[in-house]
């Protein structure tokens, strides 16, 4: 220990205990520490000695009191500040991360969105700084901390408490204020009265350096880079990275602008060119900003598949260079490449959005086991993916200028992402109503906040994250409410009010919400609303029939009865209805009929023999085939909800045990087949419940000492259960093993940072099979069991979910990426092993599930009890109509 920090220690005992440094700069040496006082970890950071030695001591720790005030989400408080013996120090958070240096160090570059999201944060405590007084003046990627991927800004104040405390002395230390590379040309060249432009300038170049790789100017001394601040532009960002949008590139060039008149007034200015495209047309050229601007081509191609006489008539249609574009409609069948269960007739949201300027339709597409967002220009005959949406479940939809996305997670949060490119971030963190079980939704408004449906109802938030506020609030016997779209003028919204009996579509009705009062007004029997600029609101009833009325955005009411438009739209769960309107005048939708599940009996080729329980076709899930192989139980959507069945094989009628409740699935069997275990929502979000199947007595509530919600059960003996918590609570999921008895305790089978799902054990009990996204992707594992310790083995290696073991233990089944069934032929003498892998035949057709397997292995092991999606023989069609306006213009007038 250096007589420094022994000095130091010995001054400071009686309030911090020293540890580690964390690092050093120009101005202070960085500590680990312990506040003794409120048992705390903080980094204690001390002057350096030869700068402390030319500081009036007491100036400096009261101009440093400046800062103490500042209180603000992306700014790191000072908690305390002093001198002892000699030592001038300051104390903040201690922060677990990493600093924007550290990052930049191993990446180099970060995506545009992570980049603009950075800046923009930063921006924010800039503005709320600047506007009480306080200027930086060190702004530079080591000052700024990311924890959980969110800024904040250390040292505010620092510099100045310093230059104020040093009175004129700075020259004696050798040390400057400010880092050379994001120094202000004011600030390279000593000027004392520094304004907050200098502050703008600084963190443009920081966002320089984390779009191209390199701050503005780069040299071989502090000389050299000072010298071409003050003398050199900077090359433009765009001559670096091309994908930098134009709009980025302009608020760059004017946050570097050489005089400080010419940059931006405030932060907030810079942080709004950011996110506003108008900017790029008035700041840059779009040569610069690497990407075109104005007309669209005019000989485009508005979607594939179309002939190309069709082609050239849409071209005059669509072009956005033609300001009155002929009234005449035309409606055409599309095919939109790579679109993701366009034959199941069972969607968890609305399927598709289309920019406000009718240019871009988004869709969801496969991606193995999951989905990812497509977009269609109307120009291009093919869809790009937009990136970093592997994790997508439902319902995109458009930012005002159609740039940006927000979407709903599998992991419930609502993400936003750039269609350019570049890393999604969240805007709600896991607090989204889940659509596929209850309806929910997100909106983007024109206002640029974020619309999203919870359990207590709507709320926004802008883009960029900041204050939730409410919007809606649920009222006694309504589940939910959903599918909301903003109006135009910003005073209320369209959303579906979901009753309690919630899968009764007919129930279902479409309301306003008023913002400024927070009324609901109840107008029409529908499932899905959107609102059209010229004054109209449509809507989809629970047959798929698609209606319009006049309505006034105004007084939030309508004008005129509705009258029937469209015939066969398509709608999902929860009303969910796959269509999109974009203002511009262009309707997109699904048509075809109801796909029916039907239960059936499937060899290893793949050839399904049919006829297996007709009393239950409809909508299925979760089949399980008791321990004797004679009886099937299942969850069936009913009107009533979600509900729990049995059926023996042969028996004409199936049998109900669940009456209450909107979800009961996820079934499995007891070890002697008495029992039925479940899932169920009728208490709490996740609980397991147990039923006698003879009839006798009701569902009982299964107490497990687990405060996650429990999304899968599994007897695995008389007294013990194998359960897996939400994989979207903290923690993800995890498997423990729960043992029955008067005091119920859970333990840990295998509890990872990673979500765990799908627990199965084999039947000698000595195997348990189930899926991990621990290496980025689900992917099927096997551990000895109960000593789960004792090893693991990867099963699957390019993606495999719903594992299910052969009676025989011989094999183990699962769903690979590609959505074939999977054979495993295992060994487990001397050791664990698999000696061939195969695919039985392609299972696309028949229901899948993630969270929970939807087959059963017959007792001969030579058959698989699935549910089959019957698709009618009228083939669904997704329809496009140019210039619909018209078309829904006159028939109203009719």
């Amino acid at each position: 220990m250096t007589d420094v920090l022994e000095r130091l220690t010995a001054a400071l005992a009686d309030r911090y205990r020293i540890g580690r440094e964390l690092g050093a700069g120009g101005m202070a040496t960085v500590y680990l520490a312990e506040d003794l006082k409120h048992d705390r970890k903080v980094a204690l950071k001390v002057l350096k000695p030869e700068l402390a030695a030319v500081l009036g001591a007491d100036r400096f720790v009261q101009e440093i009191k400046t800062t103490a005030s500042l209180q603000h989400p992306h700014i790191l408080p000072l908690f305390d500040s002093g001198q002892a013996d000699g030592f001038l120090y300051y104390v903040m958070p201690y922060v677990e991360g990493e600093t924007l240096r550290d990052k930049l160090d191993r990446e180099t570059q970060l995506g545009i969105d992570e980049a603009v999201q950075i800046t923009t944060e930063v921006a924010d405590a800039l503005d709320y700084a600047h506007r009480n007084g306080v200027i930086h003046r060190d702004i530079k990627p080591e000052n700024i901390l990311l924890h959980d991927g969110r800024p904040m800004v250390a040292d505010f104040g620092i510099a100045l408490a310093v230059s104020a405390a040093a009175g004129g002395r700075m020259t004696e230390t050798g040390l400057s204020l400010g880092t050379p590379h994001y120094m202000s040309p004011e600030q390279a060249t000593a000027e004392k009265d520094l304004t907050n432009r200098s502050d703008i300038y600084s963190l443009a170049a920081v966002l320089y350096e984390m779009l191209s790789g390199d701050p503005p100017h780069v040299g071989a001394s502090a000389q050299q880079i000072i010298m071409k601040i003050v003398t050199e532009e900077a090359v433009p960002v765009t001559s670096l990275r091309k994908s930098v949008p134009s709009n980025v590139a302009a608020a760059v060039g004017q946050g570097l602008a050489k005089l400080p008149a010419d940059r931006f007034a405030t932060a907030k200015e810079f942080e709004e060119a950011l996110h506003n495209v108008a900017f790029a047309a008035a700041g840059t050229s779009a040569s610069a900003a690497g990407q075109p601007i104005g007309a669209w081509n005019p000989i485009a191609k508005i979607l594939a598949g179309l002939s190309m006489a069709l082609s050239i008539a849409v071209v005059a249609l669509v072009s956005r260079g033609d300001p009155t574009p002929p009234a005449e409609v035309t409606r055409f069948t599309v095919e939109l490449t790579g679109e993701r269960g366009t034959e199941s007739g069972d969607f968890n949201g609305p399927g598709y959005a289309i920019s406000d300027d009718g240019g871009r339709i988004a869709y969801l597409g496969a991606a193995g086991e999951r989905s990812q967002i497509l977009v269609r220009e109307r120009d291009r005959l093919d869809a790009e993916v937009v990136r970093s949406t592997d994790d997508v479940r439902c319902c995109m939809t458009f930012s005002p200028d159609g740039q940006s996305l927000a979407y709903i997670t599998m992991q419930l949060d609502v993400k936003v992402v750039s269609i350019s490119g570049g890393l999604s971030h969240v805007v709600a963190d896991s607090s989204v109503q889940d659509p596929s079980l209850y309806g929910g939704g997100v909106d983007w408004g024109p206002d640029d906040l974020v619309y999203f449906s919870t359990f207590d109802g709507i709320w926004r938030r802008p883009p960029g994250g900041g204050v939730r506020e409410r919007v809606t609030a649920i009222r006694p016997g309504e589940r939910t409410h959903a599918w909301m779209d903003v109006l135009p003028n910003g005073k209320g919204a369209l959303i579906t009010v979901i009753p309690s009996n919630s899968n009764d579509l007919s129930a279902y009705a479409i309301g306003v919400v008023d913002f400024g009062t927070g009324k609901i007004t109840e107008l029409f029997q529908g499932v899905y609303a959107r609102y059209v600029p010229a004054g109209y609101v449509v809507f989809v009833r629970d047959d798929g029939t698609l209606v319009a009325a006049p309505f006034d955005q105004r007084r939030l009411e309508p004008t005129a009865p509705p009258v029937e438009l469209v015939d066969d739209i398509e709608v999902g769960r929860n009303g969910a209805a796959r269509m999109a309107l974009s203002p511009s005048g262009t309707l997109l939708y699904r048509r075809g009929r109801q796909v029916i599940d039907r239960l059936a009996w499937v060899d290893h080729g793949g050839t399904p023999a049919m006829g297996v329980a007709p009393e239950l076709d409809g909508r299925l899930q979760s089949p399980r085939l008791s321990p004797d192989g004679k009886r099937i139980a299942l969850a069936s959507i009913t009107a009533e909800g979600m509900q729990m069945w049995t059926k023996s094989l042969g028996a004409a009628v199936p049998v109900r045990h669940t009456v209450s409740g909107q979800v009961n699935w996820r079934p499995n069997w007891s070890p002697a087949g008495d029992v039925l275990y479940f899932i169920s929502d009728r208490d709490d979000l996740g609980a397991v419940f147990e039923k006698r199947v003879d009839g006798t007595g009701n569902p009982r509530r299964v107490s497990l000492p687990e405060s996650r919600p429990i999304f899968e059960v599994l007897p695995v003996d008389d007294t013990t259960l194998l359960v897996r918590t939400d994989n979207n609570a903290p923690g993800n999921g995890d498997i423990f093993l729960a043992h029955l008895s008067a005091d119920t305790t859970v333990t840990p089978i295998v509890a990872t940072p990673a979500a765990e799902l799908t627990p199965a054990v084999s039947e000698n009990r000595r195997w348990l099979a189930y899926v991990s996204d621990e290496t980025g992707r689900y992917e099927v594992y096997v551990r000895p069991f109960p000593n789960v310790t004792a090893g693991v083995f990867r099963i699957s290696t390019s993606g495999g979910t719903e594992p299910v073991w052969a009676h025989s233990g011989r094999e183990l089944f699962y769903r690979n990426a590609a959505g074939g069934l999977v054979s495993a032929e295992v060994t487990t003498v001397p050791s664990f092993g698999v000696s061939r892998q195969h695919v039985l035949f392609d299972a696309k057709r028949y229901r899948a599930n993630i969270f929970d397997p939807q087959y059963a292995v017959a007792h001969d092991d030579q058959r698989f009890l699935m549910i089959l999606r019957d698709v009618p023989e009228t083939t669904a069609e997704t329809v496009v109509v140019l210039n619909w306006f018209e078309e829904l213009r006159k028939a109203v007038e009719r």
